[in-house]
């Protein structure tokens, strides 16, 4: 096993930990482990909320839950002679649950999908669903059951939400600069438009003092992805992935977490993997000079890795750019499309007796594959969702005698 430079125990929350993580960026939040080019080294994580979500039959935890904590990240891992303008080669070798243990904490045995309600965070199809609900979700070595989803049972792409290296202060100046902008052309929308620095319950590593409370009066919420990788949720970032994050400053301070069991392209209900803590196995390196070299100024650039579930029959959704609630036709416009892709796969779903909520959960986690089409025949887009046939215990594929509707049970729900 390589050595552990990022530990965790999964009965204490971040805060209280030997040495406690983050939940801001920023380029002052100081190292926790130094690391050289060519070394392997484990990090362990804990679940993206500080493990807020029960193990239970309620979504009430769902709806409460407090965003101000997100994301709990593991680090910074600086690197040896990284600096500014170079390339940090980040190899994933393995990542999991957390080992050997079962508990009360997400990863622990068991994994989370929820829908966040409207007002605190929402999701891809928030207005559909304006409420918060909850599957919870059983590990068998790499195959994942749901009490709340029956008759489903799929192989998960393990993999982290969320790694990154830090911004420089010029960099980080520019995300709240240009996302307040954004929050002001709506300040009142619900949900937001953006989260702006908030210093409740900002961690900021094992800073202390003045340099603490500037982390959290300055750090940018971990929500969006940014130019230095951040949230990106690419389900085929998994083992064997390789990923060139830019370095912003010295020793390029990466940090990471938000590791998921299983997801589905776009995790569309917003805390739509399944969710966990765990841990996660890096190799890393350094190409000097490698952000001119190759022209990667604005985002990393990643080579996905070669496991992944073999499903070779898929059912597909389409969607294109209209609003067919409101008979609004938008110019190519993809996010559109997509939603009416999803939305069509919900209601194809109720009619073998699954509710909407309970589609809706799964498109967020099971390993679908959604794809641009089409984004050139004037005026409609056209996206499409690939949902694997192999995934249900039943035939789902349409028939000449119809759907056969049966009882399905429920998701967990508010009270």
């Amino acid at each position: 096993m390589p050595k552990v430079v990022f530990s965790i125990d999964q009965s204490k929350p971040m805060r209280d930990q030997a040495t406690p993580g983050h939940n801001r960026w920023h380029p002052d939040i100081p190292v926790a482990e130094m690391v050289r080019p060519g070394e392997e080294f484990r990090v362990e994580c804990r679940e993206w909320t500080d493990a807020q979500i029960g193990n239970n039959d309620s979504a009430n935890d769902v709806r409460d839950v407090d965003l101000s904590v997100a994301h709990v990240l593991s680090g910074p891992i600086g690197v040896e002679g990284a600096e500014p303008g170079d390339l940090l080669i980040v190899d994933i070798l393995e990542l999991g649950p957390v080992p050997q243990e079962t508990g009360d904490a997400p990863g622990q045995g068991w994994g989370y999908t929820g829908v966040f309600a409207k007002g605190n965070g929402g999701g891809f199809l928030t207005d559909y669903f304006p409420d918060s609900y909850k599957a919870i979700w059983d590990f068998h070595g790499q195959v994942a059951t749901s009490r709340h989803l029956p008759g489903i049972r799929y192989t998960g792409i393990t993999h982290p939400g969320l790694f990154g290296t830090a911004p420089s202060a010029e960099l980080l100046n520019s995300w709240n600069r240009r996302e307040q902008a954004l929050i002001d052309t709506d300040p009142q929308r619900v949900p937001p438009l953006g989260l702006p620095p908030l210093s409740d319950n900002a961690l900021a590593g094992t800073a202390s003092g003045d340099v603490a409370q500037r982390i959290a009066a300055e750090g940018a919420r971990t929500v969006p992805a940014r130019e230095n990788g951040g949230n990106h949720d690419i389900k085929n970032f998994t083992r064997g992935s390789r990923v060139f994050y830019p370095v912003h400053v010295p020793g390029a301070k990466l940090s990471g977490g938000d590791l998921h069991f299983s997801q589905g392209d776009g995790e569309i209900t917003f805390c739509g993997a399944i969710e966990m803590g765990g841990y996660i196995d890096f190799h890393v390196d350094l190409i000097k000079g490698g952000m001119e070299k190759y022209g990667v100024t604005t985002n990393p650039i990643f080579m996905p890795g070669n496991v992944e579930p073999r499903y070779s029959e898929f059912l597909t959704f389409i969607g294109i750019s209209v609003d067919h609630d409101t008979g609004t036709n938008y110019y190519l416009d993809a996010t559109v499309a997509y939603r009416r892709a999803c939305l069509n796969a919900v209601e194809y779903l109720k009619r073998w007796g699954y509710s909407g909520e309970q589609a809706y959960l799964l498109l967020g986690s099971a390993p679908i594959e959604g794809r641009v089409s089409g984004i050139v025949d004037i005026p409609n887009a056209c996206c499409s969702l690939y949902l694997p046939t192999a995934i249900f215990d039943f035939d789902v594929r349409p028939n000449m005698e119809g759907p056969v509707r049966q009882d399905r049970g429920r998701c967990a729900v508010t009270s």
